[in-house]
């Protein structure tokens, strides 16, 4: 035996890391080892189609005969290959692969169904045909291997993020057979950890020169060319990797996981075969090793699975019973945490867990959202409702600006509700199980000494590919290890229960969980954000009507189906890459394709609710007036006239009820209110005046004055001008469609009207308005109508914009003659506060923010808010409100919101609170305009009101059929405290109700929710800002 020699770390090290490598001297190492003997495939042929095929359709096409190294494409196509094998003789009791290397995304079929992906992106270059060829094993076989025409993350053009490429060409370049040496790979696996502990414990640490040295004397023993040899080494691997840690290491809980972007680089349908490719993989992975479990969100992906691949799919059911595959997340997308509205987001769980329910046996316990651009601090809420108890993200870790504080900890949402959310420590959701990524997973945990768990969620991600084999397999082996965490393969479900029973000395955060990057994504692609707003307007439209209607009318039959599948498609666009515009041009066209499907099937359904309403009204034929919301209405609107002709009329409309529509010639009655006067000055100015608010422009179109008139107060900050345009450069750092970056505020470039294109529009009376042209820059206009309405308390302005730009960001902006430290944002079903101004770097990293349909920035006794029908960007410095309009990012859409956009925003002056003042309640006019709807039949000569609540603070936000009713005649009503405040209140009713009872949002009756009725009201107790759902029981209307 050779004396010891004294060891040179560095030199050590770089010998065992090219004993494995795969780049340097594999002639001699032992990753040149890994295969064996080869052998070319005995047939290759293919042929190429641009349409997603099914199996057996594709297997009936003309192939042609193909060889390695040819080319196919382009982008988006499919090649299928079909695959002719003969096993030699002399391979029997040895380990046999297909080796199959190409350019794009494979799936290997074998007699009809789905078995393994194949990616070389995704370390998948594989497929093991068997693990020890029997005497009596067929040695012949085909298979098919079909070729998507694009990268594990799409077919960006040199750049991740860029433009796909559609002239993308791609190739096969190895397909063979080949003998696989499992000793040798178990080796390699041992050796990669022992260098992954001597290079990642502290260089004073003993067990890292235990593994160095332990690393270094199995290459002594180990001849690569001697199988006889690997015996002796592996030996003395075990010998190290039994040595056992202490009972206070800390545990790592892995799971696999496969993080499959619904649609993002790629078009929707090809994640349906990203799916395929990921899943058919994992159950490999599963049925080689009973202890791997494998964890897989969005009810979406799986109906889609169970549609095009049922034999995959009943196979996943099977390791669910099995408990290796495990259905998280109890939504049915991982939706936007910002954008969606808190009825949508309470959707997402409803069809989710309903999904999972039926499909699997059970709900999810977990709400799973690891890669999505910031949290509402209305979801602890909402999760709760749903059965929920516990969180895992891991996005917080990308702040730019500052360190979440906890790994580990409760959160607290607007309303008082709290979950237990874990991130992950190692901060990533697509571990690869290194030993650098393990220690990493202690060393970076915040919450030592509080908890002595955490997730650890390996496999590839984003565009799929999910755990190999190699993965498991260092995970396995450091079970136990000396110097290391306990490593657990785990579920969801022992994570959590770990952490419930260590959770006593936990902190708490309270509210909303902002992501400090992405910032542009709640401006991005406004078309989306409008199509958005308006399909869930639309829907909750739909679903109020054709309550009302099923309560009045027995031959009326409630399009339960329709709209779900309508819900369905816009809870799929809220995907947090596609509501939030950072998707490829392709999905974003589908998802305006759905955005018209929702309008024009949602109009449909409207139309047949209304004339259900009307049915044996004796009245004449006319127009319906339909007020959504829950509470009495005078507006002004515009009603049809014969010929296409529109005239105005002052209208009332009762609370979630009809009128009908006055007579076009019918005398207007005396206005109750003053009327409104347009005067026009000589300097080209035009004022605008109802008597409640007095609105001043200058003669290019900007706001010099806005009066409160009963008390004069100004509202303008003094010497400044609102409706100001301002341009912004918008350059990030990488992100493009993402990211807004706190510079682009160093731009800023207001955006000067020439005097004289101010002119008046609608001369006064019921309505006055003036109008005005813009030119933004050389390539983009913008023409827009002030709008001032008899007894409105707000200005409009209908803007249109054509915009042609390239990395350029619009917002308007309104200095306000108000002063305080916070304003205030209307979230998911209530609002929060937001500092004014930049103290700490918590607050700098807030310069651009998100709020639903309003935003306020009050002083004692005065306030001015801010509304929009279809924005989410927005920010308050000082006093300046600012609303984001329009970006021009080109990556990864280089046609993003290049077009024509129209939107609305108004301005609201206040005396007192935004709360008592009827801010809330304007916003929701603004986005839910009055209903004009013809009907079949005769028009109802009464107005009617199915729903009225006697407090503002408590908004009736949806009307719906109960899901778990297949009779249909019980009713849930969703109710939220809007104010921010402890309140009773009588919710009204003119329907034929027979029980009421409180349940959750899953709609499932509190056992101890019965509600009375008196006198056709229940009493509600509200808390600030609770939401609660209700089930009425009707009595079936009469035949």
């Amino acid at each position: 035996m050779a004396a010891p020699a004294l060891k040179h770390r560095r030199t050590a090290l770089e010998r065992v890391e090219n004993f494995v490598s795969p780049l340097y001297f594999t002639d001699c190492n032992l990753r040149g080892r890994l295969f064996g003997d080869s052998c070319p495939v005995a047939a290759l042929s293919s042929f190429l189609t641009p349409e997603r095929l099914p199996y057996q359709e594709a297997i009936q096409q003309d192939f042609s005969p193909a060889q390695v190294g040819d080319s196919f494409g382009p982008t988006w196509w499919t090649c299928w290959f079909r695959v002719e094998l003969t096993i030699p003789e002399a391979w029997v009791g040895q380990e046999v692969h297909l080796r199959w290397e190409s350019d794009g995304e494979g799936l290997v079929w074998l007699d009809g169904e789905p078995v393994q992906g194949l990616t070389k992106e995704g370390d998948k270059t594989s497929y093991v045909l068997t693990d020890r060829l029997g005497e009596g094993d067929p040695r012949s076989l085909t298979l098919y291997v079909e070729v998507a025409c694009y990268g594990l993350l799409g077919a960006g053009k040199d750049t991740l993020i860029a433009a796909p490429d559609p002239e993308k060409r791609f190739q096969v370049s190895r397909a063979e057979l080949a003998l696989f040496h499992r000793d040798v790979h178990n080796l390699l696996v041992d050796l990669e950890l022992l260098l992954g502990m001597a290079k990642g414990l502290r260089e004073d640490d003993q067990r890292s020169f235990q593994a160095l040295y332990t690393a270094n004397a199995i290459v002594n023993v180990c001849d690569p060319a001697q199988p006889e040899t690997f015996p002796v080494a592996q030996d003395l691997a075990s010998r190290f990797f039994a040595q056992h840690g202490g009972e206070s290491q800390h545990t790592i809980h892995a799971m696999g996981h496969c993080h499959i972007d619904t649609a993002w680089l790629w078009p929707f349908k090809e994640t349906v075969r990203k799916c395929a490719r990921s899943w058919a993989t994992a159950m490999q992975l599963m049925e080689q090793n009973p202890e791997f479990t494998f964890v897989c969100s969005q009810a979406q992906q799986l109906e889609w699975v169970k549609s095009h691949y049922p034999g995959l799919y009943a196979r996943l059911q099977e390791f669910a019973c099995r408990g290796q595959f495990v259905p998280v997340g109890g939504t049915w997308v991982e939706m936007d945490g910002n954008l969606p509205s808190g009825e949508a987001m309470v959707r997402q769980f409803l069809q989710g867990q309903n999904f999972f329910l039926q499909e699997f046996g059970k709900t999810c316990s977990e709400f799973w959202l690891p890669d999505t651009f910031g949290y509402s601090a209305q979801l602890p809420q909402i999760m709760r409702g749903c059965g929920i108890r516990h969180f895992l993200t891991q996005k917080l870790s990308w702040n730019l600006v500052n360190t979440f504080p906890h790994h580990t900890f409760f959160w607290e949402g607007l309303d008082g509700s709290r979950v237990l959310a874990h991130f992950p420590p190692g901060d990533s959701y697509g571990m690869e199980g290194t030993v650098e990524e393990v220690l990493k997973t202690v060393a970076k945990n915040r919450d030592k000494g509080r908890t002595n768990h955490s997730a650890f969620l390996f496999g590839f991600g984003d565009g799929g590919g999910g755990p190999t084999q190699t993965m498991v397999d260092r995970l396995k082996r450091l079970y136990n290890t000396d110097g290391l965490p306990r490593v657990q393969l785990s579920s969801p479900g022992r994570l959590f229960s770990a952490l419930d029973d260590d959770s006593g000395q936990l902190c708490t955060w309270v509210g909303e969980l902002f992501l400090e990057l992405h910032n542009g994504t709640y401006t991005t692609h406004a078309q989306i954000k409008k199509g958005n707003r308006e399909c869930e307007r639309i829907l909750h439209d739909v679903e109020l009507l054709s309550s009302m209607a099923l309560a009045r009318s027995a031959q009326f039959l409630y399009p339960a189906a329709q709209l779900q599948n309508l819900w369905r498609l816009l809870l799929l666009n809220q995907f947090h890459d596609v509501v939030t515009g950072s998707c490829i041009q392709l999905v974003a066209e589908e998802a305006m394709c759905h955005y018209e499907d929702i309008h024009s099937h949602g109009n449909t359904l409207l139309s047949s609710a209304a004339t259900a309403l009307c049915a044996g009204e004796p009245g004449p034929e006319g127009l319906l007036l339909i007020n959504t919301l829950p509470w009495n209405r005078t507006e002004v609107l515009a009603l049809p006239r014969p010929g296409g002709a529109h005239n105005l009329a002052l209208v009332r409309v009762p609370s979630m009820g009809y009128a009908p529509a006055p007579a076009p010639t019918s005398q207007q009655p005396l206005l109750p209110q003053q009327p409104v006067f347009v005067v026009q000055e000589t300097d080209g100015s035009v004022t605008l005046d109802n008597g409640i608010i007095r609105v001043r422009l200058d003669p290019t179109g900007r706001l010099t004055s806005l009066v409160l008139v009963a008390s004069g107060r100004e509202a303008i900050a003094e010497g400044a001008m609102g409706n100001q345009f301002v341009l912004f450069d918008d350059v990030p750092l990488y992100w493009d469609a993402w990211d807004v970056m706190d510079y682009h505020l160093e731009t800023r470039k207001p955006v000067l009207g020439q005097a004289g294109t101010l002119a008046v529009g609608t001369e006064g009376g019921l309505r006055g308005s003036a109008w005005f042209l813009l030119q933004i820059s050389p390539n983009s206009r913008l023409s827009q109508e002030v709008v001032l309405d008899i007894g409105c308390p707000y200005v409009r302005f209908h803007t249109e914009v054509h915009w042609h730009e390239a990395h350029k960001f619009l917002k308007v902006e309104f200095p306000a003659r108000v002063r305080s430290p916070q304003a205030t944002y209307e979230i998911q079903f209530g609002h929060l506060q937001r500092p004014t101004h930049y103290n700490t770097s918590w607050d700098w990293a807030r310069f651009e923010v998100w709020a639903h349909r309003w935003m306020d920035l009050s002083e004692h006794g005065f306030g001015l808010a801010l509304l929009n029908d279809c924005k989410y960007g927005a920010s308050v410095r000082g006093s300046v409100l600012s609303l984001s309009l329009l970006r021009a990012p080109k990556a990864p859409d280089t046609t993003a919101d290049i077009g024509r956009h129209e939107f609305t925003y108004a301005l609201m002056p206040h005396k007192g609170s935004f709360q008592d003042a009827g801010v809330i309640q304007a916003a929701y006019s603004l986005n839910f305009p009055l209903l004009v709807l013809p009907t079949l039949g005769p028009v109802p000569a009464a107005s009617w009101s199915a729903f009225y609540v006697s407090s503002p603070a408590v908004v009736l936000e949806t009307v719906k059929q109960a899901e778990t009713n297949p009779q249909g005649h019980t009713l849930v009503l969703r109710l939220y405290e809007a104010h921010g405040s402890h309140v009773d209140c009588w919710l009204y009713t003119w329907l034929p109700v027979q029980e009421a009872f409180l349940c959750n949002l899953l709609e499932q009756r509190d056992p101890a929710g019965h509600l009375p009725l008196r006198d056709a009201r229940l009493k509600l107790t509200f808390s600030p800002f609770q939401v609660q759902s209700l089930l009425l029981v009707l009595q079936p209307p009469p035949s």
